[in-house]
């Protein structure tokens, strides 16, 4: 899953965006103009961002540029545009866009390019060798979990459920996400399988430790916080 920044002025094509996104699982910062964009962008980190290009204060071709400036190219970036020339294209790719979409388009082709642009960005991205929350530290290569120096013995299933949290920090996870990445299949709405291994994990990783690492959020699933 992952954080996306939405810049769009029109805010029904907003609403429409932000709701899709939300539904497939990301965590969505919306802004609905130039400059409110820019203010963000510069303050947190994203995995994507997606910008429309007619905006007020800042277009989306400044705010791309500038945002290259800043940070580099290690986010891609989507542009939005009624624009469909050939021309509006070219300036927007000029710009530091990664991919672009003409209005009106479906929420499904713009995720179908969101999927794609994030896993080149995985395919592309350093190998990690560990992760921390906290005072928990799972080591990639080892596959295996040490919180306060005592190493934690995990099966297959709970070492990817961990990897799934601590790959997702701060995110809200609902349990037909978790089933699809851990269990690699599509929910079965009155199964519990998902909360009985979260059971599991928390005793293996929580149990005897004041600061809980696995939250659960109501309505919606589990979420790990350091």
């Amino acid at each position: 899953m992952a954080k996306i920044l939405l810049v769009e002025d029109e805010k029904n094509i907003s609403s429409f965006i932000e709701r899709g996104l939300q539904e497939a699982g990301h965590a969505v910062i919306t802004a609905f103009d130039g400059m409110s964009g820019w203010t963000f962008a510069q303050k947190e980190n994203f995995d994507l961002l997606i910008l429309d290009i007619m905006m007020p204060k800042k277009n989306g071709l400044e705010l791309c540029r500038e945002y290259r400036d800043f940070k580099g190219y290690a986010s891609p970036v989507i542009m939005l545009t009624a624009l469909g020339t050939t021309e509006d294209i070219v300036n927007g790719l000029d710009a530091g866009a990664d991919d672009y979409l003409v209005k009106p388009f479906s929420f499904l082709e713009l995720n179908a390019r969101i999927n794609a642009l994030l896993r080149r960005k995985g395919e592309s991205a350093e190998t990690i060798k560990s992760y921390t929350c906290g005072d928990l530290v799972l080591d990639v290569d080892a596959h295996r979990a040490v919180r306060k120096g005592k190493t934690i013995d995990l099966t297959i299933r709970e070492y990817k459920l961990l990897e799934y949290f601590m790959t997702n920090q701060g995110t809200a996870l609902s349990r037909v996400d978790i089933l699809k990445y851990v269990w690699e299949k599509e929910a079965e709405r009155n199964t519990n399988v998902v909360d009985v291994y979260v059971n599991y994990l928390r005793t293996k990783i929580d149990k005897g430790h004041k600061q809980k690492l696995i939250q659960t959020v109501v309505g919606i699933g589990y979420r790990m916080d350091g």
